[in-house]
């Protein structure tokens, strides 16, 4: 494969500047032409795959679920723009960078089965989610209705309509593990009053990596003329689907996390029909009241972060979204199976296909979970995240495409250090 072939496989110009190692894309994209799209890939691939990352191997990084690092291929993008833009920033910034954003508009809407007109660009899952939490008109005595393991900063933009404007939040609660579809819909069918006016899910809990209904959750709103807000921060570009499956009419996430996008991305989107009658965050000019870019009117903003989504986009496509859905199983099965041979390992999240994604969360009896966190941190250099929470209690546990097998048993190697001798005082 030539330099022409090979960036006519990645979809770029044949002119685009070698930001990495030419041969390791040409590599890279070899090696996925040999695999099915839905096969988890061998180790050469993912070898590959791991060296497109700049991350800190003194470190086993089990926290991407918070955020994640990018590739050099998008971090060597954003420095070009940002370099670009200081150099004459208000006409760089407004007149060349600024129209680029609809390319990237673009690609996303075409990756997920949408019209660009519903795509939005934003900071943050909790930007896009508080558009909508916020942008709905609510009388004081309304309801809505959420889940009580749902994000604590989505809870707390509820909160602040409780205490500001008289409305009522109300949570349900679910089992954890959930493995009941049908139990999920239930609950939420029962927590609807007649005065619920909005509902808020979460495709993928960020406690667990429970995946709900989502879809089952969103007919039930609409059958009760509800609006159904999904948060999808966990599920975008970790599992394997389109927008268009899901066919709700609000949907946010950060691209930061599973997309591997410039710190400071998200998506938002919002049904064609539905744009007029949600308000921005930020107030923009009545002309914009059904253009999607009306949830975009920030300000003065880094063009920069925003266009360098395209080479996290390219990426993720190279990679195969059934393929890397696959490989992130595959990666919390390893740990997972390991760490089940324990009696004394509990699970808060399934293993059972269908009810989790590539993050999960584990506890050990006689284990102070906020010890165990600080000791694999201080003494193995292992990052994660404990969970502590009235319904669950452990650590989140969310691996990514560079995290290697031998990190993992790294991992379980300390964890079963810890089940048999104990942490110490």
């Amino acid at each position: 494969m030539n330099r022409r072939q090979m960036f006519a496989a990645f979809g770029l110009p044949a002119t685009f500047p070698v930001l990495l190692d030419p041969g390791r894309l040409v590599r890279v994209v070899e090696l996925a032409a040999t695999l099915d799209d839905d096969d988890a890939g061998d180790a050469d691939f993912w070898s590959e795959i791991a060296r497109a990352f700049t991350v800190d191997r003194s470190v086993v990084n089990l926290n991407n679920g918070g955020v994640s690092p990018s590739p050099a291929w998008v971090q060597e993008a954003m420095k070009r723009h940002l370099d670009f833009s200081n150099l004459l920033p208000s006409h760089n910034l407004w007149s060349v960078l600024e129209p680029r954003r609809e390319t990237v508009r673009t690609r996303l809407a075409r990756l997920h089965g949408v019209d660009p007109e519903e795509i939005a660009i934003t900071r943050n899952a909790s930007e896009g989610l508080q558009i909508c939490q916020f942008g709905l008109d609510l009388e004081r005595g309304d309801h809505v209705l959420t889940t009580n393991q749902d994000y604590p900063r989505m809870l707390a933009t509820f909160e602040q309509r409780v205490r500001r404007e008289g409305i009522v939040l109300d949570k349900i609660r679910l089992p954890v593990p959930c493995e009941d579809d049908d139990e999920v819909v239930r609950r939420f069918e029962e927590g609807i009053t007649p005065r619920t006016r909005m509902i808020l899910i979460s495709h993928v809990i960020n406690l667990t990596g429970q995946i709900l209904p989502v879809r089952r959750v969103v007919e039930l709103g609409r059958a009760h003329g509800i609006p159904v807000i999904v948060d999808g921060a966990h599920s975008f570009a970790n599992m394997d689907f389109r927008l268009a499956d899901l066919d709700c009419d609000y949907f946010a996430t950060s691209l930061h996390k599973w997309l591997f996008a410039p710190h400071g991305t998200g998506l938002l989107y919002v049904r064609r029909d539905k744009i007029e009658g949600l308000w921005p965050l930020m107030a923009a000019d009545e002309s914009l009241a059904n253009d999607i870019r009306k949830f975009e009117q920030i300000g003065t903003h880094p063009a920069a972060n925003h266009l360098a989504i395209a080479e996290a986009l390219t990426f993720h496509e190279a990679l195969g979204p059934a393929r890397k859905e696959a490989r992130l199983l595959e990666l919390r099965d390893h740990w997972m199976k390991r760490l089940a041979t324990h009696d004394r390992v509990h699970f808060n999240t399934s293993r059972r296909p269908g009810f989790g994604c590539g993050i999960a969360n584990f506890r050990v009896d006689g284990l102070d979970t906020a010890d165990l966190r600080g000791w694999l941190w201080r003494e193995h250099h292992i990052l994660q995240i404990a969970i502590r929470h009235e319904d669950i209690d452990g650590l989140r546990i969310s691996p990514s495409v560079y995290t290697t097998f031998e990190e993992l048993e790294r991992f379980c190697d300390a964890v079963e250090d810890a089940i048999a001798n104990g942490l110490p005082s």
